[in-house]
């Protein structure tokens, strides 16, 4: 039951957002560079563990950090932390612990992941933070998760590419698209409580405006990569029906914000879901 209490406050089923966008760039790159099984296998073990750790490392940091604000919010006051189901030391060990975690996994990549993954903690808990003082938070969490396609490359291949660049950019974006949707949720609260976001600080129809550029900027992004790193019909195809979804997503915002919710997790869980599924038939059947 502990275990199911830290993955509740972690949020470990929204792993479904970045992992599968990783995992699309480690199969781009074992393709790209014909990396041999007995090398990917071990890469991908440590690569694993470095995602699971530095997200439970910055979820757990995000919720003591928002502890005092999420049993203000009703929407958020039943989480484990504001409700006394976990208690604040434990969560500042479960992200120390993490955290190193992270660190010793990326020592076993190479050594430059290990010095990349200083600035990359301070990336993911210093976005706590910024939305005490600026609406632009967002595009800090696209940020957080778009570094996975480009540290997972650098983790298999010492170097850096294109495609994982441009596969970054569209995890980034498409991040800070669908976590401005989310934000609509609070406005009212957010304003109150002096929290910083792009709908709280501006207006709903801005909000909106600006995360459907954001999406569109997705799809651009994986159209570039997929012009630049040749991609077959079948993964052309998955970037049509990715598409569709987040016009549904859009849509489904559009007719009710109670939409959201259901917006925010099953349509872009299932979009990287499908990106990854289209890129690894591609590869296999067409490469």
């Amino acid at each position: 039951m502990r275990i199911l209490d830290y993955g509740r406050m972690i949020k470990f089923s929204h792993s479904l957002f970045a992992l599968p966008f990783a995992m699309a760039s480690f199969t781009f790159a074992v393709d790209m560079f014909s990396i041999p099984p007995d090398v990917w296998l071990i890469k991908l073990l440590w690569i694993l563990i470095a995602m699971v750790s530095a997200r439970s490392a910055a979820m757990g940091f995000n919720r003591l950090a928002d502890r005092q604000l999420d049993a203000l919010n009703p929407r958020t006051r039943t989480r484990e932390l504001p409700a006394g189901v976990i208690s604040p030391g434990a969560v500042l060990v479960f992200v120390s612990v993490s955290a190193l975690i992270f660190l010793f996994s990326a020592a076993m990549l190479n050594r430059i992941c290990f010095w990349l993954a200083f600035p990359v903690l301070a990336v993911l808990m210093g976005y706590s933070f910024l939305k005490r003082v600026w609406a632009g938070t967002h595009f800090v969490l696209g940020l957080s998760l778009g570094i996975a396609p480009s540290g997972v490359w650098l983790g298999l291949t010492g170097g850096l590419h294109i495609v994982p660049i441009l596969l970054s950019a569209a995890v980034g974006v498409w991040t800070a698209g669908f976590d401005i949707l989310y934000a609509i949720q609070d406005v009212d609260f957010d304003r109150q409580h002096g929290v910083h976001s792009i709908p709280a600080d501006m207006n709903l129809h801005t909000a909106i405006v600006i995360s459907r550029l954001c999406h569109t900027f997705m799809v651009l992004f994986l159209v570039i990569l997929h012009i630049l790193y040749p991609a077959g019909w079948i993964l052309w195809t998955g970037t049509g029906i990715i598409s569709i979804f987040i016009i549904y997503e859009h849509h489904l915002v559009y007719r009710s914000h109670d939409n959201i919710a259901k917006a925010f997790f099953n349509m872009n869980g299932m979009i990287s879901l499908l990106y990854f599924g289209f890129v690894l038939l591609d590869r296999i059947f067409l490469s």
